[in-house]
Formats: C-alpha cells, sequence, structure tokens
C-alpha cells in the first residue's frame, strides 16, 4: 500500500487539484471496503450458521461465480487480469529504474533506455528464484530503503515552508488529466490480488477487518501527507517522478535509494506472475511442462517481455495511469463487487446491494475513461 508508486502522487494533484486530495481519501475508503467484501466471498455458512472457509484464492471466489457457465471461466479471467497487473508492475520498476539512473547520472552519454537494459542485467538472476524465501529477504530490505527516501523528501520539503502556497492548487482541471490522475491514484492502493493468501496466514483471521481499516487509515494519511507538502513545495513544476524536483546534492542519493528499492521491489511481482502461469500450464498432466527447465522459460520469458515493453513505453504516469485504470481497477473494485453480489445476493442488505453496484459502477466508468485518456496520452508523446 505504501510503495514506490507514491512518487507520483504529487503529479496527479498537480492535474488534480483539491479533487486529488479527496479522490486519495475515497479510493481508501472503496479499497478497504472491497478488501473486506472480496474476503467475505471466500466463506460460507454452514448448518449451525457459523461461517467456514471454503475457498482460498481469487481464482476459487471467481470459479465459484461462473461455475454455471464453464467451472474454469472466472478463475481464467481473474489469472489473465492479475498477470497482466503483475507484468505491468514488473515494467514500471524497470520504466523507474532507467528513469533514476539516467537522472542520477546526467553527465554520462548514455540514453535512458540504455540505462534502463543495464538495470534489467542485474535483474537476470530472477529467473533463479524458486521459492518465497529470498523474495522476502528482498522485499525486508525494500522497506527500509523506501522510508529512509520518504523521510529525505518530507525533510527537504518542510525546509521550504516557507514557500508553501495553497494558490499553487488548481480550482479548474483539465477534465482528461483528471481522470488519468484517478488510475495513478487507483494504482497506489491496489493490494487485493494478495489478500485472500494474506487473510490465510494470518495467525488470528477473525483480525482481518480491523487490520484492513487501520492500514489503509495510515497509507491514506501517509500518502495524503506527502503528495501534499511535495505539490506545495513545488507546486506547477511538480514533475512525474517527484524525486527529480529535488537539489542535485540529494537528487543522487535519493535517486540511488529508490533504484535500489525499485530493483529490490521487481522480484515479488515477478514471482507472483511467473508462478501464476507455471501453474496453469503445469496443472495437466503433461510431465515436460512440469520440469525445471521449462519453469527456466517460463521466468526467462517474463524477464524479457518486462524489458521490452518497458523500452516501448518509457513514460511512468502515462503507463501506471493506464495500468491503473485496466487491470487495478477490474480487481479493485469490479470484480470483488460483482463477486459479492453474485455469492452473497439472498443475504444482503438493500443498502449492502446499492454499495457494491454503486461501487462497480463507479469502477467500470472510471476504468473506461481512464483506459481512453491514459492512450490518448501515450499516442500524444509518442507523435
Amino acid at each position: 500500500l505504501q510503495g514506490i508508486f507514491v512518487l507520483g502522487l504529487p503529479y496527479a494533484l498537480l492535474h488534480s487539484g483539491y479533487s486529488g486530495l479527496f479522490l486519495i481519501i475515497l479510493a481508501a475508503a472503496l479499497c478497504c471496503y472491497t478488501g473486506k467484501i472480496l474476503i467475505a466471498c471466500l466463506y460460507e455458512e454452514n448448518e449451525d450458521g457459523q461461517l467456514i472457509r471454503v475457498r482460498d484464492t481469487y481464482e476459487d471466489i471467481a470459479n465459484a461465480c461462473c461455475k454455471k457457465l464453464s467451472p474454469k471461466l472466472g478463475g481464467i479471467v481473474v489469472n489473465v487480469t492479475q498477470v497482466m497487473e503483475l507484468i505491468m508492475t514488473c515494467i514500471l520498476y524497470l520504466v523507474a529504474s532507467g528513469n533514476l539512473l539516467s537522472h542520477s547520472f546526467p553527465y554520462v552519454p548514455v540514453t535512458e533506455k540504455t540505462w534502463t537494459v543495464i538495470a534489467f542485467v542485474t535483474l537476470l538472476p530472477c529467473v533463479f528464484i524458486k521459492t518465497l524465501k529470498i523474495v522476502s529477504k528482498l522485499s525486508q530490505l525494500c522497506s527500509l530503503v523506501h522510508f529512509i527516501v520518504i523521510l529525505v523528501v518530507m525533510t527537504y520539503c518542510l525546509t521550504q515552508i516557507h514557500q508553501w502556497s495553497w494558490a499553487k492548487f488548481r480550482l479548474s482541471i483539465e477534465f482528461e488529466d483528471f481522470l488519468v490522475s484517478v488510475g495513478v491514484i487507483i494504482f497506489s492502493y491496489t493490494s487485493q490480488i494478495f489478500l485472500p493468501t494474506l487473510e490465510g496466514n494470518m495467525k488470528n483471521p477473525g483480525e482481518f477487518r480491523c487490520m484492513l481499516n487501520w492500514t489503509h487509515f495510515f497509507a491514506c494519511v501517509l500518502k495524503t501527507t506527502f503528495a501534499l507538502t511535495a505539490f506545495l513545495t513545488w507546486g506547477e513544476e511538480t514533475k512525474e517522478v517527484i524525486t527529480d524536483n529535488l537539489p542535485s546534492f540529494l537528487q543522487t542519493l535519493v535517486n540511488l535509494c529508490l533504484l535500489t528499492k525499485a530493483l529490490l521491489s521487481y522480484p515479488l511481482p515477478f514471482f507472483a506472475a511467473t508462478e501464476i502461469v507455471y501453474a496453469c500450464i503445469s496443472r495437466g498432466n503433461h510431465s515436460n511442462y512440469r520440469s525445471p527447465l521449462f519453469a527456466l522459460g517460463v521466468r526467462g520469458s517474463f524477464l524479457v517481455l518486462t524489458l521490452l515493453m518497458a523500452m516501448f513505453i518509457p513514460h511512468f504516469a502515462l503507463l501506471m495511469g493506464l495500468t491503473g485504470s485496466v487491470t487495478g481497477a477490474a480487481m479493485t473494485f469490479l470484480l470483488p463487487s460483482l463477486f459479492h453480489l453474485k455469492l452473497k445476493w439472498k443475504k444482503l442488505s438493500f443498502l449492502e446491494k446499492c454499495a457494491d453496484i454503486s461501487v462497480f459502477i463507479l469502477g467500470f466508468l472510471c476504468s473506461l475513461a481512464g483506459i481512453v485518456c491514459s492512450i490518448k496520452g501515450l499516442l500524444e508523446v509518442f507523435e
């Protein structure tokens, strides 16, 4: 919930003004709500009225909803969407790495795409990751680096408090820019694909709802504070990746920290995506598809795919907005509300049904508009 993509939030405020602050809060509330209803879909009441966990994954929920049409249709849709989001996340880490390296060493006569390739080379060992043990250790280091970066940026912004002016905020906004900002903000909150596994591994799953409330509350406070202080510091000069606004003596240090964070963050979504694909392919009785060599081929193919995509779409905020609009909205708003309505319709109150339907409609409209505007923005950049 508090990853590298918070660096795009000040840029989102630049294009959304006061409404952006409201969106950060609204997105936190909606994502917290859809997280709860998604987990509710894992449970069914037994004859004694007790809730029993009868499903384990997002895929199981989707299959339960679509079993009358096709036993595996829902799972296929969810898996494809999950893989798209995870791969897009990997691509974003590569794009960010190239951007950070180019700004850290501006005097080196190397293009941003070349820096992206250099960052990619350091990620080649990812093809040999077979378990989450290594990934978890990398993630611990990643969290430490993240807090250092946020602390440095916030401290610098507070030293410039004498230059702050609320007049920098827009009252009128461009509709298309606003919709791209919606995608950026949504993507910074997406965590639903990890929630079923997280809840299933909790020592006391009964505390899940309380945990979700507190984590989203603190994430909202941190995101709002960070985005607001950064935007008030730089105003109209706010860049796509906020660390590019820092003075040179801080920028190199922070950018190298962020580069470390981006590279350490890459293995988790990469591992999750390749495991989903490998599990789907090897689910049958084909022994050839369960060999270590085949698994290595799958991971290698995905690694190369992320590099190629990062080379062709080297625009951090626009790509994040597109990802948030496509997969983020689907996994965070559309599918949880749709599945909840399908599985719990008879037990839901009128207000709960209205809430789910409202979330679905809002998610659909934001997703559709965000897709159109993000693609249009990317086309304009290429032209």
